[in-house]
């Protein structure tokens, strides 16, 4: 009986797996779509779950929430150029770890993660305007400003993977802000080592023996000298992300200047379209206008050419029957009857 048991328990927990499995792909399916799709896509499959009995996944897909434009360039991103996504976030991985304090020092190695990670933002930014050019999306400077800002905080924090309410990549719904200096701070080796070194000395303090003072002021020592290489690594993270910031920030005005640029050219382009348009139109209507004067003059002398032709097959018939009566009068005539006898 309890085998039995066991083994209905396991078919449920399979079913269960198979079902929240099914779920997870539906929703990725979701964030796959056409922004304009979203909506209705996601009512339907709330109201399909809904049906079926699972009340509490409807719930949860109905509270999803539309993504914004820029939020849905990155999960296309995420969707379908994978690679490049990917390789944006190891390019990250390695720009965090050339700022571990064995590293900070070494300027080159930081200025090289720097250029390879300005390259892949670079990258798939493009993949980011193509993407929303396709689907009818107006890439506007502060959109991409956005995307790439997005794209950034989304390196960071798949580079620090322990960081708690990470956004998750595919699923986004709004911009993203990298995590700040204190979160990142927290992270890096030997912080936690040193939040814990207070209760060593809380114990120490206990005992009251001059050998535990003796090692508390070892520790005291290893203390100080851990907090500094600790601040130390820290200034050169910040010295590294000022430079980062500075960089990226004359990247996006650039490519802010370039797309008003090309908007510009293209309201240009416009208008010049248009003007040709209108000349063009006005050009076809004078032309029709033309056609129209050439029919109706064409329908008049054709009314007048039928007109001559009936006067000429009047005045033929006209001229024969004068003949005719001419003839006779001529045979009729003393003069001709004299001449016959």
């Amino acid at each position: 009986m309890g085998k039995n048991s066991r083994k209905q328990d396991t078919k449920e927990d399979r079913k269960v797996s198979e079902s929240n499995g099914k779920l997870e792909d539906d929703v990725d399916a979701l964030y796959k779509l056409p922004l304009a799709e979203f909506t209705a896509a996601r009512n339907t499959l709330a109201g399909r779950l809904k049906q079926g009995g699972r009340g509490n996944e409807a719930d949860f897909v109905k509270a999803l929430v539309k993504p914004s434009i820029s939020a849905w360039a990155v999960n296309q991103l995420y969707w379908k150029h994978r690679e490049a996504f990917d390789r944006l976030i190891a390019i990250g991985e390695r720009f965090r770890q050339a700022q571990t304090p064995r590293l900070a020092r070494k300027m080159v190695d930081i200025r090289g993660a720097l250029d390879a990670r300005r390259e892949a933002l670079s990258e798939v930014s493009d993949l980011a305007t193509a993407l929303l050019r396709d689907a009818g999306h107006n890439p506007t400077p502060d959109t991409m400003r956005r995307v790439t800002v997005t794209l950034e905080a989304m390196s960071v924090y798949a580079s620090y993977a322990s960081i708690p309410d990470a956004p998750r990549p595919g699923r986004l719904t709004h911009d993203v802000d990298p995590p700040g200096f204190e979160s990142l701070a927290s992270l890096m080796p030997g912080a936690s080592r040193m939040q814990k070194e207070p209760a060593r000395v809380t114990k120490s303090q206990e005992t009251g023996h001059a050998a535990t003072s003796t090692r508390r002021k070892a520790e005291s020592t290893a203390d100080v000298r851990q907090l500094k290489e600790t601040r130390q690594a820290r200034i050169a993270a910040a010295k590294v992300s000022v430079q980062e910031a500075k960089g990226l920030l004359i990247e996006v005005r650039a490519r802010a200047q370039s797309l008003e640029a090309a908007q510009k050219k293209a309201y240009a382009d416009a208008k010049d379209a248009a003007k040709e348009r209108r000349e063009a139109e006005e050009r076809f209507e004078k032309a029709r206008a033309a056609s129209e004067e050439a029919a109706r003059h064409a329908q008049s002398r054709a009314a007048e050419v039928k007109q001559a032709v009936k006067a000429v097959e009047d005045a033929k018939r006209t001229v024969e029957k004068a003949s005719k009566e001419l003839e006779k009068l001529f045979r009729e005539s003393p003069v001709n009857r004299q001449y016959v006898r």
